[in-house]
């Protein structure tokens, strides 16, 4: 199994020193935080907030996942030169329907170079 990074894994001095490479490889959820049970949303993966991602040949974004709990509800897979083969923030949004229960949703990203990354968890009310 790959080592998962997350940003909570990282101690609060090194996430200073290390905040654009942190920033740049973890996925953000973007949705609201509450949705009706049976339509149609959309939620938003973006890489990074104020860094961007390289998209070289050997070193760029190759896979965005969208999770509820344990189950894979949306994927998006990139090549080089997606985004011209300049720095970017990846970004994907998926259009998913709301089940009846309450959702906790995360992304999990993997850099072709620095491995798989996940996201902090949102929650997302169903009513």
């Amino acid at each position: 199994m790959p080592r998962v990074f997350k940003a909570i894994d990282i101690e609060k001095e090194e996430k200073e020193i290390k905040r654009d490479y942190l920033d740049r490889h973890m996925p953000h959820i973007i949705c609201d935080d509450e949705v009706r049970k049976g339509e149609k949303f959309k939620v938003k993966v973006r890489m990074g907030e104020e860094y961007v991602h390289p998209d070289d040949p050997d070193h760029f974004i190759s896979v965005i996942q969208l999770w509820n709990r344990e189950t894979l509800l949306a994927e998006t897979r990139y090549t080089a030169g997606a985004y011209g083969n300049k720095p970017s923030h990846f970004e994907v949004d998926f259009y998913i329907v709301a089940p009846a229960v309450n959702m906790n949703l995360s992304a999990m990203a993997v850099c072709t170079k620095h491995g798989l990354w996940q996201s902090e968890e949102k929650q997302v009310r169903v009513v």
